[in-house]
């Protein structure tokens, strides 16, 4: 109890450990452990001043803090604390954990957040990822209500960059909407929460597993008839959709006729569109997955390759030499101006560590410390301002109240705070990620 697991690496091999038997229903995941706990720093809680509450779930709490010791001393991070007595008491909450902080580990990409580190104590896994002051990009969508086209273009060309790179490690993403692209303080885009990936996509792989946001959900996953990283296409098409009408493509007044309409629907687009946009559009959301641009070899570059793309230096974009639309106003590396002021306005309080697992419960998060190859690199990265003014907008307020709030706060985030709005809301329908598993299990 409430000793941190240390596995020295001495070479390049890689560890595996599986999951238990006993979680017969659920999907099996191997954890990596090629890079645990590199160098003799011991990460613990106490390694962390606790500064700001950035968001809340029923399995605990995402933190700001400040590195106290050891390597990266002074640092800002954002630290996510879980409770694994919540966590195991479903065999597919303790899945989606191991898989998300397995995800994190494997995947680098400047489009998509970082794990720093990873550890955990008798009842609680912590993990500490970069602190991403821009905010949620759902948030810039609803104070500008509709983006400029070259305004979407820039965010969605950064979206496909982070996409093709998971594509290209065989992991579908699934749950791609504006709550889930964070902006560092330069305004670029950085994917958050993977929860609902899936790992081991490759060719004509496919899985069955009913899950993401309806909204923006392709239709082979409503009918659960299989599915691949093309939903991933669907679902950037639907995200664009949103960000140059203010709305998803398909929405109804209850989950239900918003399915009948992703499934039966034309869709229809404003005339105010550019031909390269709708044209982009019309391809995306193509119900034929297989007909969908990126089902095929080529995928994100078949999409990069679209007109509406061509002006996009891919090369520099993806060094992020290209400048955001949107720079947050930032005074210092601690600024939370861009959250929720419900949370961060509460006082940051880690609870006391006093549960008590058993042997084969702890079992589950075996493997679970992860040290970043970049904090023994190179620690202190600079943090630089160049704070930009921009025009006030009417701020529109969250139309995003879930149906039924999610009890794990997601890889950086938590769903935003549910509100009491009048009339219809901007996207005219409440959205929530939810993820429900078929019947037989070998198919998710």
């Amino acid at each position: 109890k409430n000793n941190i697991i240390n596995i020295p690496v001495e070479s390049n091999e890689v560890y595996i450990t599986s999951f238990p038997s006993n979680m017969d229903d659920c999907e099996k995941i191997e954890i990596s452990e090629d890079n645990v706990n590199q160098g003799k720093e011991n990460i613990r809680p106490e390694c962390f001043e606790l500064l700001r509450v950035l968001g809340k779930g029923g399995y605990g709490k995402v933190f700001q803090v400040r590195k106290v010791a050891g390597a990266a001393s002074g640092k800002i991070f954002a630290m996510k604390v879980l409770k694994k007595a919540m966590i195991v008491r479903n065999a597919k909450d303790t899945a989606h954990t191991k898989a998300e902080r397995n995800i994190l580990e494997e995947v680098k990409h400047p489009f998509i957040v970082d794990l720093i580190y990873a550890f955990q104590t008798g009842g609680k896994l912590y993990l500490i990822l970069e602190y991403l002051s821009g905010g949620e990009l759902f948030m810039q969508l609803e104070r500008e209500g509709i983006f400029m086209e070259d305004t979407a273009c820039f965010y969605l060309a950064e979206i496909s960059m982070a996409l093709g790179h998971l594509h290209q490690k065989g992991i579908i993403y699934r749950d791609l909407k504006p709550e889930n692209i964070m902006l560092n303080n330069q305004g670029h885009v950085k994917l958050t929460d993977f929860g609902l990936c899936k790992e081991s996509i490759h060719g004509g792989t496919v899985t069955h597993t009913f899950c993401g946001t309806i909204e923006y959900m392709a239709p082979e996953i409503l009918m659960r008839s299989g599915h691949n990283r093309a939903v991933d296409w669907w679902s950037l098409g639907a995200l664009m959709y949103d960000m140059l009408t203010g709305a998803p493509p398909f929405t109804g007044e209850n989950r239900k006729k918003t399915i009948d309409k992703i499934l039966k629907c034309k869709l229809n687009l404003p005339p105010y569109l550019t031909q390269e946009a709708r044209d982009l559009l019309k391809r995306l959301l193509k119900r034929n997955a297989s007909s969908r641009l990126g089902a095929g070899a080529g995928d994100a570059t078949e999409v990069q390759a679209h007109p509406f793309f061509r002006h996009i230096n891919w090369e520099e974009l993806l060094a992020r030499k290209v400048e955001a639309p949107f720079k947050p106003f930032l005074q210092s590396a601690e600024d939370v101006s861009q959250f929720d002021s419900k949370f961060t306005s509460q006082t940051p309080v880690d609870s006391p560590d006093d549960s008590t697992l058993s042997e084969s419960a702890n079992q589950a998060f075996l493997g679970f410390t992860y040290v970043a190859p970049s904090v023994l690199e190179n620690v202190k990265e600079k943090f630089s301002f160049e704070p930009k003014i921009r025009s006030p907008r009417r701020f529109l307020g969250s139309p995003r109240t879930p149906v039924s709030p999610p009890t794990h706060p997601p890889a950086y985030w938590v769903q935003p705070v549910p509100v009491q709005t009048t009339g219809l809301p901007r996207h005219g329908q409440e959205a929530r990620a939810f993820t429900h598993e078929p019947m037989t299990s070998s198919s998710s």
